[in-house]
């Protein structure tokens, strides 16, 4: 999730709360990251984080999904041309599948999911957690 934006923390949670409505249990999100900005002409910081969570709605549809909250937070086409990211939702894996690997391998993004693997791993060690934590990650 990211966005250029001064309210983008605030557009973020805004998200965070859309997408856990798409879960089948608990979302998990890393710490929220302050970063520049990556292949893009214009100099606002990003606030960029990344969310876990099982579901059972096919890729497709969470892709739509995410589609509707970007627009539903006032994205629009015309913005990126302006420098404006309102809120940018991408799903980065699925199903085990790493779906966009540039964005994958970038450092704030390595950052962001190795936290959520440290964070599922811990619940996979916890006897009340255990039986939560075998899901392939859907991350954003």
């Amino acid at each position: 999730m990211g966005s250029n934006l001064p309210d983008g923390p605030d557009k973020l949670a805004q998200a965070a709360r859309r997408i856990a409505a798409l879960a089948d249990g608990e979302l998990l999100l890393s710490t929220l990251l302050l970063t520049e900005p990556v292949d893009f002409p214009w100099p606002c910081r990003f606030a960029n984080q990344v969310a876990y969570c099982r579901t059972s709605l096919r890729r497709e549809s969470v892709v739509s999904a995410l589609k509707d909250i970007e627009r539903e937070a006032g994205r629009r086409a015309a913005d990126k041309a302006l420098g404006i990211v309102r809120l940018d939702l991408d799903l980065l894996s699925y199903d085990g599948r790493v779906l966009r690997p540039t964005d994958w391998q970038r450092s704030y993004v390595r950052r962001a999911v190795d936290e959520l693997s440290l964070q599922l791993s811990k619940r996979a060690s916890s006897p009340t957690l255990s039986s939560t934590s075998s899901a392939s990650p859907e991350s954003t």
